[in-house]
This record gives structure tokens, C-alpha cells and sequence, in this order.
């Protein structure tokens, strides 16, 4: 093949080619894949087009470009060249010149007209345009408007290229120089040598340490404002997001302030200075403090509209309507005689409660009833206020009264199996759309009678605010959760705090059904609870058994399990292994490629679509990881491959994989699988809110960072019918015995306190009680 011989380049490997085809686009982040005619090159390289894949804009067809990167091979489509920069090469005779103007680059910039240009500046034109556009002043016809555009887009495309060059030198991959481009146009290169850490307040993804390290590239000093700023602002938003806290102290984040600027310098910087930052900043609004606790802004207005609406909620007395307890009776009678059940006195008082509450908890480990008091609140419901539960009769001028959501699509379809009514996840109940935000909020409520919210537990501090100021005055409110599991993955504990501020009407189910029925699960759930483990752990139960393995067994110990699940004819989908780790032998990376293998292995009649290291075939169990509204899948929605379509097969060129979640299908296309992973083992946070006939459940000490009593206890109780656990047992009691409560830093329960006089469990009046106090509020007998 050609090798360099007149063109001059340093000694990075390059090719230089025309760009003859644009196989794929992305407009949004700029990875693109084109075919390239090879002109020169360093490589070792045979071809005459070779596949250019990297980030760059749109190229235009026909225009020579020099790539520098390197050549890989892709498992499926072979050899490609990955580029890690570019530079356009701009024509440099006078025909190339006129045909490079009156390219499509270039709107309004006919044949004519770029002819005139070129005998207008000569063969140097564009580099006399970027250096000064008054030039073109003198083209004949050539308008001002089309003058200014003609340099804008050269000058846009010349900037691109040598940030793009700058940046990698900089040491920032393609990816995230695009990211930093995007965010600053023209002006990224002044931008990051004035002040890099300004990156960390503005480019996602970019953190104080790599700022840090271009800042002392550029000879900042370790004591200088904008360093300091970028340590105050970084160290905050990384204990809210990663511990999820609502708030850091002032001791905390002076501390880990300090941490970050002193890592990797030998300057000692002073507390009284960092502090003097957090002042300025807090001045800035950049965060809000208060009694010398700190609070990214968003968090602080959430927690304090939570508290607005909590309080606005509980003081719409119209909201509820009074019945006689005869009434009630009468009601609860006809539903247990329908649905052939008798319901516990403390399961009648909470529906009672929650029927006669604008506000209302329910709360209440596993197997004590929550599910069956839910159907029985909005049967009751029904009946006392002559509502139909059929949603045929309803239109969309008129409809359903009863609205029932949670925070996952899984959460969501369990509880419409429960009730057998429509049930959606809290986001698509808000109307979230992306990027656009949420379509409902206090100025354009939602509309219904009687919402309830179950797995509350699951539900962080900002969709709570958003969900509490998006309930209409009048409308009755249940929220449904155990406050033992797991907390929300981002910031807050709302359900722990509204419990624990004890101002909302609560009741706590405490009394086991599932467990007089012989289930083992539910009692080792509650032992747990309490920080207990039985001695009988590892005996072999009819629905529970242990078995003892080391960390390097633990694949195939699961292998082996699952594999005798699927003999007894469970399906796939019944089936879940959930462990706490991504990496190791026992990780949940390791594990599903283990379990692919067995449940879908490689075959010649299976498609298959390889992403790095990872393989998808048709007919795998994979995971939702992200909200996609618009196509009504969520977080943590599971689904099943049904098909895979490749780029030379439809008309939009690139490889193609459909998803079906429960009958919803949804297309992929490569660029969006960082959207899905596989499902045979998951995280035990992305199963909350769902369970599984089978729960495989390692559990080994090198788990030891995450084991902690509230995420083993979430695991087991994803288990209907049989739990297997596998692993260590010193490292289950370890982890039981291992409480995390109260470790997150919020103020919800101490604003809740402050502006509203708590109720008691059990307090709200009801039944012949009311007669005379139809217009009482509670709050008429509390202290303002």
C-alpha cells in the first residue's frame, strides 16, 4: 500500500483518505462511523477503504481528512481505524478550492459564487477568511449574511478540529473532548486555560481530580480561588449523590475539601480559607447553608417543598369524606364475602385509617398484608363513594378516580396484578419526558380521587418533591413501603423520615400471614430485621436451603443451581440471581456470562450482536438501566431479546436490537446498548420492588464493603417461593449484623417536626366520632 513519501507528518500513525461514505451519525454526541479511500498512511495497511470510527461532525462526502488513531478488530466487524483526533486537509489547487465552497458544507454558497471567491483571494482563500473575514468585503454578490455564515461555519470546523487536538493532548479521550466541546464551542481552549476547573461545575463526567491535574499542568497553585471553588463544589455533589445524603456538615466537607487539594501536592491548604470559599459560594447560591450544614440547591428546595405539600396535604380536611362506621362495616363485609377472605383487626384499621386520611401511611415487612389491604382500601374505596372500578367506563374528559403508581415498571405491573387495575411507574405518572422535565407539577396537577404510591422506600428526595407538589388539593393520599429495605438510590430516606417525624397518620403491620402458610423466607426476613440469625441457617428447608461455597466456587456452584431450576421446569425469567458486586470471580458481570452460556448459549441459529467483551443473542434476559418515557420502559424493567437486525439489512445502516418488555418492544440501536445489560444476575438494587419465584443469593466476604443488613434483607424478600443461598456463612451473619440506619444526613424529619405538631399511630378520628366535626381539622387542637 502507499506509505508516506511527500507528505510530512510527525510520527503519530495517521491515515489520510476521502471521505467516500457515512455509514452512521449520532447527532447528539458526534460518534460516527465512515468509509474512508485511503490516499496515505503509516500503517501497515493493505486495503483502499478502510471503516473510520470516532467523534467528529458530519464529514463532507468527497473532502480529504487526516485521521490519527489506531487500527482494531472488531469481533464482528473487523478490521476498523479508531480515531483519537483529525485535522480536515483543505484543498490546494483552484479546483478543489471552487468545489469545496460550493459543497453542501456551505449553504447558499453556490459554483458561481465559490469561483468567485477563489479568483477574488487566490488559492489561499480560506486561510485568509479565518485570519481576517473583512476580505471577503471584496467578492462580487456575495451578501453580508452569506459572508458571515461562509466564516462561521469555516471557523467552527477549524475550531472543532484543533480543540478536538488540543484536548487529546490534554489527555482527554474523543468522547469526553467532544463532551467539552459541546459544552464550549469556539471558546473551549480560552475557557480551559483560563480556568480548568470550571470543567467540573459545567462537563459532566469530568471530576476535580482530572481537573486537578490539568490545573497543575497550567501551573495553577494549590491555593488558588477556582481551585478551591471546584474542590467545595465537587466534594458536596459526591457525598450527596454517592452516600446519599441531603446535606454535609460544615466539619465534614471542610475536611473533605482539604482531602482533595492536599491528595497529591505538598501544600498544606487552611480550613479558614476553604471555609471562606463555602461562604462565597453560599453567597453565589451555588449552595444553600444552613445551622453550618451545607446543601446542594436543588436537595434543599426539594426537602423543603416535601414539607410544604406534607403539611398542605394533611390540612385538606374536604379532601375526605365521612362515613358512619355502619357504613364502613357494611362495605368491609360485601368485599370480605366477594373476595372469600377475612381480614385481621389491624388490617381493617388501616383501611379504616386510610380511608378516613387526606395523608396516610402504610408500612409493614414482608408478608404482613400490604398487598391485601391495598386491594381492600381501593375496593372499599369504590363502594363507599359509588365509583366504578371497571376502566371501560371512563373516557379521557372522565378519568379513572383511583390512580396507583411506584417507583419501577416491575413495582408497577405488581401492584395491577394485585389490584386489577392500571398501574403505572411515579414518572410516567408525572408525565417525565427526558430532558424536557416533568409535564405535571403544582401549576398542572394531576388528576384523580385516590392515589396510592407503593415501595415508597424506593423514592429519593427529588421525585418525592416533585410527586408531592404535583397531588390537587382534594385528593386522598396512601403511601405504601417498608422503610427496612433498602433506601432510595439517590439522596434522601423520605419514607424512614416520614415515619420517623411521626406527623402523618400511620399504621405499622406487624403480624405475619405469609408465615403461618410455612414460609421459612418470611421468618428469616424479620429475624433479620432485628439483627438476628437463625441457628438453623444453613438446615435444609422446604423453601430455603444454604449452601457453603468459596468466593471461586461461587459461578459454578450458581451454574449448577439454576441448571436444576430449569430441569424442574422453572423458565428463565423465573429465575433471578442477585449479588451486590459488579467485579470478581462472583460478580454479576462474571455471573451472567456463566449463565448465558447455560440459558442461551452460542448457536448458528441464534443471532448475535457483540459491544467490547460483551455478547447479546436473541433470546437473552437483559436489564433496563435507564428511564426511557417515550417508549414506556424504566429503570429496571426486565425484558427478552426477540430480535436482532444488522446494518446491511435496513435502510438505517446500523445494527439494530429489539427488546420486549412484557409485549412492549423496543429498538436499540449499538450506540444506545449502554442502556441494557444482561439479566440472569442483577444488582440487588435494581431488583427492588420486583420478586422472583427462585432468588439465587450469594453471598461471600469478598461482597464485605456492601454487605450490610438492609441489603441482604432486600435480597431475600424478592424470594415468592424458594430462596437459595450460596457462599459463606460467617459473611451473612456479618453482614446482618452490619445496621447502616440513620447513616444518611437529611432534615425532612426535623422540618417535618418543626412546622407540623405530630399525630400519634392511630389518632385520626373516625366512624360516629365525627358527628358534629365534620369541619374539625386535627389541627385545630394543636399549638400554632
Amino acid at each position: 500500500m502507499r506509505q508516506q513519501e511527500s507528505f510530512a507528518l510527525d510520527e503519530a500513525s495517521f491515515i489520510k483518505g476521502t471521505c467516500v461514505a457515512t455509514i452512521f451519525h449520532n447527532e447528539e454526541n458526534f460518534y460516527s462511523v465512515i468509509r474512508v479511500r485511503v490516499e496515505e498512511t503509516n500503517e501497515a495497511c493493505e486495503e483502499q477503504e478502510v471503516v473510520v470510527t470516532g467523534y467528529f461532525p458530519k464529514m463532507n462526502e468527497q473532502d480529504t481528512y487526516i485521521f490519527y488513531g489506531k487500527f482494531h478488530n472488531h469481533p464482528r466487524f473487523g478490521r476498523q481505524y479508531v480515531v483519537e483526533h483529525f485535522r480536515k486537509q483543505f484543498p490546494n489547487t483552484k479546483e478543489g478550492l471552487i468545489h469545496y465552497l460550493a459543497s453542501d458544507l456551505f449553504k447558499g454558497i453556490g459554483k458561481k459564487t465559490a469561483t468567485a471567491i477563489v479568483e477574488t483571494l487566490g488559492e489561499n482563500a480560506i486561510s485568509k477568511i479565518l485570519e481576517d473575514p473583512s476580505v471577503l468585503d471584496g467578492v462580487p454578490k456575495l451578501t453580508k449574511q452569506k459572508a458571515k455564515e461562509l466564516y462561521e461555519t469555516l471557523r467552527t470546523h477549524e475550531g472543532l478540529e484543533q480543540t478536538m487536538i488540543a484536548l487529546s493532548q490534554f489527555g482527554f479521550g474523543p468522547q469526553l473532548a467532544m463532551k467539552i466541546y459541546q459544552a464550549y464551542q469556539e471558546e473551549t481552549l480560552s475557557i480551559i486555560q483560563q480556568n480548568p476547573y470550571q470543567l467540573v461545575e459545567d462537563v459532566e463526567g469530568i471530576g476535580f481530580g482530572r481537573a486537578d491535574e490539568l490545573g497543575y499542568q497550567l501551573g495553577i497553585s494549590g491555593s488558588h480561588p477556582a481551585r478551591i471553588r471546584a474542590a467545595c463544589l465537587f466534594a458536596l455533589e459526591q457525598d450527596c449523590l454517592q452516600e446519599g445524603h441531603v446535606y454535609i456538615t460544615k466539619d465534614q466537607l471542610t475536611a473533605h475539601v482539604k482531602q482533595l487539594l492536599e491528595a497529591k501536592r505538598s501544600e498544606t491548604i487552611r480550613a479558614e480559607t476553604i471555609e471562606q470559599m463555602l461562604v462565597m459560594l453560599a453567597e453565589e447560591g451555588k449552595l444553600i447553608e444552613e445551622e453550618e450544614r451545607f446543601y446542594i440547591p436543588s436537595l434543599y428546595f426539594a426537602e423543603k417543598g416535601i414539607v410544604t405539600n406534607v403539611k398542605r396535604l394533611l390540612q385538606q380536611t374536604e379532601a375526605v369524606m365521612t362515613f358512619p362506621e355502619s357504613e364502613f362495616l357494611l362495605a368491609l363485609g360485601r368485599l370480605e364475602e366477594r373476595l372469600s377472605v377475612q381480614y385481621a383487626p389491624l388490617q381493617k384499621e388501616a383501611i379504616r385509617q386510610a380511608l378516613s386520611s387526606s395523608l396516610f401511611i402504610l408500612t409493614g415487612g414482608p408478608g404482613t398484608g400490604k398487598t391485601t389491604v391495598i386491594k381492600g382500601i381501593v375496593e372499599i374505596f369504590a363502594d363507599l363513594h359509588g365509583l366504578s372500578l371497571d376502566p371501560k367506563d371512563y373516557t379521557k374528559d372522565r378519568p379513572f378516580p383511583i390512580l396507583l403508581a411506584a417507583p419501577t415498571g416491575r413495582a408497577a405491573k405488581r401492584m395491577s396484578e394485585a389490584t386489577g387495575l392500571p398501574a403505572v411507574t411515579i414518572h410516567r405518572l408525572l408525565g417525565w419526558n427526558g430532558a424536557e422535565g416533568f409535564t405535571h407539577d403544582e401549576d398542572e396537577p394531576i388528576s384523580g380521587r385516590l392515589l396510592i404510591v407503593d415501595e415508597m422506600s424506593m423514592v429519593d428526595t427529588w421525585l418525592a418533591n416533585q410527586l408531592f407538589k404535583s397531588i390537587p388539593d382534594g385528593m386522598q393520599v396512601i403511601l405504601v413501603g417498608d422503610e427496612d429495605q433498602l433506601p432510595s438510590v439517590g439522596p434522601g430516606q423520605v419514607l424512614k423520615d416520614l415515619l420517623r417525624a411521626g406527623v402523618v397518620p400511620t399504621v405499622r403491620l406487624t403480624e405475619v400471614y405469609r408465615q403461618a402458610e410455612g414460609s421459612s423466607i418470611i421468618e428469616l426476613a424479620h429475624q433479620m430485621k432485628n439483627g438476628l440469625v437463625p441457628s438453623d441457617l444453613t438446615a435444609q428447608k422446604a423453601d430455603r436451603s444454604f449452601i457453603r461455597c468459596q468466593t471461586g466456587q461461587v459461578a459454578e456452584v450458581v451454574r449448577q443451581i439454576a441448571d436444576n431450576a430449569r430441569k424442574k421446569g422453572f423458565a428463565v425469567k423465573d429465575i433471578q440471581v442477585l449479588a451486590p458486586m459488579y467485579r470478581g470471580p462472583a460478580g454479576i458481570d462474571r455471573m451472567n456470562q456463566v449463565l448465558q452460556e447455560l440459558f442461551n448459549p452460542k448457536s448458528e441459529k441464534k443471532r448475535e450482536l457483540s459491544v467490547g467483551d460483551v455478547v447479546y443473542r436473541v433470546g437473552d434476559k437483559v436489564l433496563q438501566l435507564v428511564n426511557q418515557p417515550e417508549d414506556n420502559v424504566f429503570n429496571g424493567d426486565i425484558g427478552e431479546i426477540v430480535a436482532i437486525f444488522y446494518a446491511k439489512e435496513n435502510t438505517e445502516k446500523q445494527d439494530l436490537v429489539v427488546v420486549s418488555f412484557d409485549g412492549i418492544e423496543v429498538t436499540y440501536s449499538r450506540q444506545d446498548l449502554s442502556q441494557i445489560t444482561h439479566a440472569y444476575c442483577c444488582s440487588i438494587h435494581k431488583a427492588q420492588g420486583s420478586e422472583f419465584p427462585i432468588v439465587i443469593l450469594p453471598v461471600v466476604k469478598s461482597y464485605y464493603r456492601m454487605l450490610k443488613r438492609n441489603l441482604l434483607y432486600t435480597a431475600v424478600t424478592r424470594s415468592k417461593q424458594f430462596l437459595i443461598l450460596c457462599g459463606e456463612e460467617e459473611a451473612f451473619r456479618l453482614g446482618v449484623a452490619r445496621s447502616d440506619d440513620g447513616t444518611r444526613q437529611t432534615t425532612l424529619a426535623e422540618k417535618l417536626q418543626r412546622f407540623l405538631a405530630p399525630f400519634t399511630e392511630g389518632e385520626l378520628p373516625m366512624e360516629d366520632a365525627n358527628i358534629g366535626m365534620e369541619n374539625v381539622s386535627p389541627y385545630d387542637f394543636m399549638s400554632s
